[in-house]
């Protein structure tokens, strides 16, 4: 793409909590983010929701706020639909002065994980599914979005309702025009269980490309809402009494010939699937607060919701946290349910793949395979039950320090905190108001 036909450009990385830090910049600039001279200080891809820098972070005060390098990815640069003008965004990592990844950048977390199924020769192939609400927030409470044709606000859940779909057509006709014109191979729609609640899925593609298109999709959705006059969430939990957005990932792992690592021509799967499965079950207390990044996002994990909160597996059981579905062998995989809509997909997918290939390479062994009701299976190991407890989990568990480095567990651990305490001085019934579009 020649950026300079742009009268402006973006370039953007993806901070702790999946937001873009980045800068505004003339398109004839596009020419020169090769070569290093585009820089952020390294403490920008670890400031809060607000954007507000760490306190005591040792980014800022033990470095002096040192500068990061930012060059472009392999992703490339990508339209952006939703704004009036015509610009582009390129997407960035962070390096440091001497040409190494700077540690905290998630993108890096996740490529290192990459780079680690690499080594044996695999490559993962991973697909999402997103679930996002559409909102009006002209008010001092959120609402139900208005209908298009009539105005009034939707009253009721229409889960897989055509008729939902098509009342919207024109915010899905110009999300999937976004969607092709970015390069984001999205696939089916539905209107799921909440009140203007819908779902897309994204179609298999690398690691990191997968991550990638679920950053810039989430960007893309909520920028054509706001074109269409109402706005789109990722919030975990948008409404109390309504149905919470969860992202669920599937993922396969190929080997050199292109063959499934997962596949036994048969429905149960190989030995190295049930022990990624097993590394998953392992490292999913822990995890949580990755799954549940916010305040916010406990208000979902509740039994029995239909978000899992108990490490466990089945085979075809959308009842559990990590699924195996079922269908043609070649396409064994494995679904992980459990994370929130208001995820970092860097982080999200570093930390399921990673605890896959924990498992694998440890060969641990899975538990049997829930049958029934998982909601109502007692003694499973549970997910943190708020955020304090997630934070103290991640920051201790011995899983996690393999999959992720010191500083990326050290900076979220920070923020989190820091996060809690500044949430402690706003009315929770306003949080949303940080919420809507943050995550």
């Amino acid at each position: 793409m020649d950026l300079s036909q742009f009268p402006t450009i973006r370039v953007a990385a993806c901070d702790l909590n999946g937001q873009m830090r980045g800068k505004r910049l003339p398109g004839s600039y596009g020419a020169t983010l090769e070569d290093g001279s585009m820089r952020m200080p390294l403490s920008s891809l670890n400031v809060d929701l607000w954007g507000a820098d760490i306190e005591d972070s040792p980014l800022v005060f033990d470095s002096g706020d040192a500068d990061g390098v930012l060059l472009p990815t392999d992703r490339g640069p990508v339209p952006m639909p939703w704004l009036d003008n015509p610009s582009a965004l390129v997407p960035m990592w962070m390096y440091r002065e001497d040409g190494n990844p700077f540690n905290g950048d998630p993108r890096h977390a996740l490529a290192a994980i990459d780079a680690r199924f690499a080594a044996k020769g695999w490559q993962v192939m991973a697909a999402t599914e997103l679930e996002f609400t559409l909102v009006d927030d002209r008010g001092q409470a959120l609402a139900h979005p208005p209908h298009p044709a009539h105005g009034r606000a939707l009253a009721g859940e229409a889960i897989l309702s055509v008729r939902q779909i098509d009342a919207f057509d024109a915010f899905f006709t110009d999300l999937y025009a976004g969607a092709a014109a970015m390069g984001i191979p999205a696939q089916a729609a539905i209107s799921e269980s909440g009140i203007g609640q819908f779902e897309i899925n994204l179609n298999h593609q690398p690691l990191l490309r997968a991550a990638d298109d679920a950053w810039l999709f989430k960007a893309l959705v909520k920028g054509v809402a706001r074109k269409h006059g109402v706005a789109a969430t990722f919030m975990a939990k948008p409404f109390e009494d309504d149905a919470g957005n969860g992202l669920h990932v599937h993922f396969s792992v190929m080997d050199r010939e292109g063959r499934n690592i997962f596949d036994n021509g048969g429905p149960e799967g190989t030995a190295l699937l049930r022990h990624a499965v097993a590394g998953c079950i392992r490292a999913m207390p822990a995890s949580t607060l990755v799954f549940a990044p916010h305040l916010n996002s406990y208000t979902r994990l509740v039994p029995g919701a239909h978000a899992p909160t108990g490490a466990a597996w089945a085979y075809e059981n959308r009842t559990v946290a990590i699924r195996v579905p079922g269908g043609s062998p070649a396409a064994r995989r494995i679904e992980h349910r459990t994370a929130g809509g208001d995820i970092n997909p860097y982080l999200m997918l570093a930390v399921v793949t990673g605890a896959a290939l924990e498992g694998i390479e440890a060969q641990m062994e899975a538990p049997a395979p829930i049958s029934g009701n998982a909601y109502e299976v007692e003694g499973l190991p549970q997910l943190a039950a708020d955020m304090a407890s997630a934070i103290d989990a991640f920051a201790a568990d011995e899983v996690i320090a393999r999959i992720f480095p010191p500083r990326i567990i050290d900076n979220l651990c920070q923020t989190k905190r820091q996060e809690m305490a500044r949430f402690g001085t706003i009315p929770p019934e306003l949080h949303w108001q940080t919420y809507l579009e943050a995550v």
